[in-house]
């Protein structure tokens, strides 16, 4: 007599922090697809595309693998605070393919959120909820029509573009 014997396939679930690295790496495609931050010189930019949320991406500082960057909206701040909100931090590993929301202010900072001394767990979640935030914020840019060709330097920038090449050594006989 044959027995039916009931099997369970065991399939490898990610861990949360595998679920992380996999968000980071997402991130990391959207954001190369929607500004290309590699090409990008460290300063200001804006991203318009005519519905009034223009977009503000500064490229904060720029090394051999990495990038820091910071994403906010034009004109939209805490009332409280007065840093703009929503805003996002993002460190670039252009090596890794890696972009991970480092700092998000939606509203509250951290220490509101999880506390000063939080255990590991609420930290990796936390992690979680801002990068899928930046995850979201990414594509929502992408469906508005952001991107590379919607990016322009600032106003200051440029100011400050014209006013350097106007008093370089090389302007100047």
């Amino acid at each position: 007599m044959s027995q039916l014997v009931a099997r369970r396939v065991k399939v490898p679930g990610l861990s949360r922090f595998g679920w992380l690295m996999a968000l980071y790496a997402e991130n990391h495609s959207r954001l190369v697809r929607l500004f290309e931050p590699g090409d990008l010189v460290p300063g200001s930019y804006v991203s318009s595309v005519g519905d009034g949320l223009d977009l503000r991406l500064d490229v904060i500082e720029r090394h051999a693998y990495t990038s820091e960057l910071r994403m906010a909206y034009v004109g939209l701040e805490d009332p409280v605070t007065g840093e703009p909100d929503p805003s996002a931090w993002v460190r670039l590993y252009r090596d890794a393919r890696q972009a991970e929301a480092t700092h998000c202010h939606a509203g509250r900072r951290w220490q509101d959120v999880i506390g000063m001394f939080p255990p590991p767990a609420a930290v990796v979640g936390h992690r979680m909820r801002m990068n899928t935030f930046l995850g979201k914020w990414l594509q929502y840019l992408a469906e508005r029509g952001h991107g590379v060709a919607t990016l322009a330097p600032s106003c200051l920038e440029q100011q400050a573009m014209l006013s350097s090449t106007r008093s370089s050594p090389d302007s100047t006989r």
